[in-house]
């Protein structure tokens, strides 16, 4: 039994309907079930801030599926961290023998938001005695419809990284990855840097929009020191406006800009393209567009 946790997010939405396509045993975490009930799965009830709801909610799974929340603008220690480990402490309890852990690509000691956050739990889980796999993503090609200022009032796509190139993935390769993974046989501890298939500038993400949304989508920069100054006029904690500028500034150093091979040694197949996740989502990059410009 495969227990996926962030299921009604952007990775786990497409995990569940690959699972369920592939007639695997699983069961979905969520929080509130009302919201679920697109899924169309066996759900339990359970909420990372409350430990005990975990216990109940391991009974019988072999393998877990752990993705939550990214970074958020709080002060002190990223809330993923208490809570990534009580699901670690809750899957060791109950007897599970493998996770598959979604992190972020260089995830380090010292690292800033996410990196650092998801670090420590890589960490924790890798002494936690589980079997233990980490995906390590670059750019979600989600960012472009669910990414809170991705583009200006008037329609423009921001780009915070000096034109630099993001190989960006798909949500879907990501988790067909983990699929790959829950069902098959992980073996031994790895780590698996995904990317998509080629690195693109924002202005490139721009022309692909332009194709399939059938208007033209600009593109104009966003130095660090104005996003971090965009942030705080919107109410968000200084640290957290600093610490998102410097991560852009890292961006921009080609950070994020290689590829590698890891989707289609998984899954047997290329990622997707951004012009194929484009094809995909258009109606939803259509509603998200038009929300940032009213």
């Amino acid at each position: 039994m495969i227990l996926v946790t962030g299921a009604t997010g952007s990775i786990g939405r497409h995990l569940v309907g690959l699972l369920r396509d592939r007639a695997t045993p699983f069961r979905a975490l969520v929080r509130d079930e009302a919201k679920a009930s697109s899924l169309g799965c066996d759900v339990v009830v359970g909420d990372f801030d409350d430990p005990a709801s975990l216990i109940p909610a391991m009974e019988g799974v072999d393998r877990l599926f752990l993705n939550a929340g990214g970074a958020q603008p709080v002060d002190g220690e990223q809330p993923m961290i208490r809570q990534q480990k009580a699901a670690i402490d809750a899957a060791r309890a109950a007897g599970v023998s493998q996770v598959v852990k979604v992190s972020v690509w260089h995830a380090r000691h010292g690292g800033r938001l996410a990196e650092g956050a998801h670090w420590e739990v890589e960490e924790y889980l890798k002494g936690s005695g589980l079997g233990w796999t980490m995906l390590q993503p670059s750019g979600f090609m989600q960012n472009f419809i669910t990414g809170a200022g991705a583009f200006s009032a008037d329609g423009k796509l921001l780009d915070p990284y000096a034109g630099v190139p993001v190989s960006y993935i798909d949500c879907h390769d990501i988790a067909a990855c983990a699929a790959a993974l829950l069902t098959g046989s992980p073996g031994p501890g790895a780590t698996h840097v995904l990317t998509g298939p080629r690195g693109l500038t924002h202005a490139q993400v721009a022309e692909e929009l332009s194709a399939v949304l059938g208007r033209t989508v600009g593109c104009v920069a966003l130095p660090p020191d104005e996003l971090a100054a965009a942030l705080r006029a919107r109410g968000l904690p200084a640290s957290f406006a600093d610490d998102v500028a410097e991560l852009s500034r890292q961006v921009a150093t080609g950070y994020l800009a290689a590829t590698t091979t890891a989707v289609q040694e998984l899954t047997g197949r290329p990622p997707r393209t951004f012009a194929q996740f484009a094809a995909a989502n258009a109606e939803a990059l259509r509603t998200g567009l038009a929300a940032a410009t009213s």
